[in-house]
């Protein structure tokens, strides 16, 4: 077996990467080597590969690092310690790799450890030909899986657990933000029977696709008639659930304000600073049930996402509008950083 690798590794304090030759992952005693058969593009390579001022602090030191986090693949080879996999298996893994030892992990949070490092963020990620990660954050998928949609299992985990921290059957919920997660989020919140789905965002393009996924009434916040959209549809009462994949001031005013009394918020997108809240008529008196979205519990919510997929009732290959080989890296990066995005979902893969 060859002991290099072909990587996408960003390599400057700038904007791009380099498609290069660099060693393939060491394999340690509990750690598993994983050829990549496919690895989806997440907002956070984006910031990466844009190298904005998050992206310098979290990775400055670290450069030259392989990009990529979402992914799946077979297993090549096991450390001397793993059980639970073997070569030949069809795994994806979890991102968010816990020291085990904190009192989050000790008290199942995992998922918010406090020591918690990320793949690809932290360490070499999946925009490679193999990736080694600990046999405790990799998850055996069905075969009846494709590679692409397997691979998009972690941020499908995201919107899972924004839309199901609480029971959607039967009830209304607004969906702010159609980038891939908050269109994931119309599929889960469509077949796990809520009443009434709103979207808004700011694509065309992508509203479209939210229509596919399960949206019954996509808005165009550029018109600025969500507001009034949604309590004429709801008779002057608000929705019984927002969902924020967005994280932006105008969104959190809004989406309390349109959330009913008594109604469930999440929040899952994150700001590129402070937010201000109106606590006493926002939250206080409305009685309303916050919640702060922090990746997926493990393993709970790798279940649901399983379980859906594999089922044929959530169906995301709408959203997974490119499939190309990663030479072509450039060109999906330019798809989705224009300022009107010309994809949804981009999948690398690989032969």
């Amino acid at each position: 077996m060859a002991s290099t690798m072909m990587a996408l590794v960003k390599t400057e304090h700038k904007r791009g990467a380099e498609l290069r030759e660099v060693p393939k992952p060491v394999v340690g005693p509990n750690d598993v080597l994983i050829k990549v058969k496919a690895s989806t593009v997440c907002g956070t390579d984006l910031h990466i590969y844009e190298w904005n001022e998050w992206a310098e602090e979290r990775l400055g030191r670290r450069i030259p690092q392989t990009m990529g986090h979402e992914f799946s693949g077979i297993v090549a080879e096991v450390g001397s310690q793993v059980k639970r996999v073997q070569p030949g298996d069809f795994v994806s893994a979890e991102t968010h790799i816990p020291c085990t030892k904190c009192v989050q992990c000790l008290t199942g949070q995992m998922h918010i450890c406090s020591q918690l490092t990320i793949l690809g963020v932290d360490t070499n990620g999946s925009f490679a030909e193999f990736v080694s990660v600990p046999e405790l954050v990799v998850w055996k998928n069905d075969p009846k899986i494709p590679y692409h949609v397997a691979a998009a299992q972690e941020p499908l985990g995201n919107s899972v657990y924004a839309t199901l921290v609480e029971p959607v059957h039967a009830k209304s919920v607004l969906i702010y933000g159609d980038g891939p997660t908050g269109l994931f989020a119309a599929g889960v919140a469509k077949v796990s029977g809520a009443s009434r789905i709103y979207l808004v965002g700011m694509s065309p393009m992508r509203l479209e696709i939210g229509k596919k996924m399960g949206a019954d009434l996509v808005l165009n916040a550029a018109e600025r008639k969500t507001e009034e959209r949604i309590m004429d549809e709801t008779h002057g009462v608000g929705v019984d659930v927002v969902l924020d994949m967005v994280g932006r001031q105008s969104v959190l005013d809004e989406g309390l304000k349109l959330v009913r009394k008594g109604g469930r918020y999440s929040a899952f997108g994150l700001p590129d600073g402070r937010l201000s809240v109106d606590m006493n008529n926002g939250i206080i008196f409305k009685g309303l049930r916050l919640y702060g979205i922090n990746g997926r519990i493990m393993y709970e919510t790798w279940l649901q996402v399983s379980n859906l997929l594999a089922s044929g009732r959530l169906d995301i290959t709408p959203v997974i509008t490119h499939l190309m080989p990663l030479q072509r890296f450039s060109e999906g990066f330019d798809l989705i950083s224009q300022a009107e995005p010309q994809a949804g979902k981009i999948a690398f893969v690989f032969e």
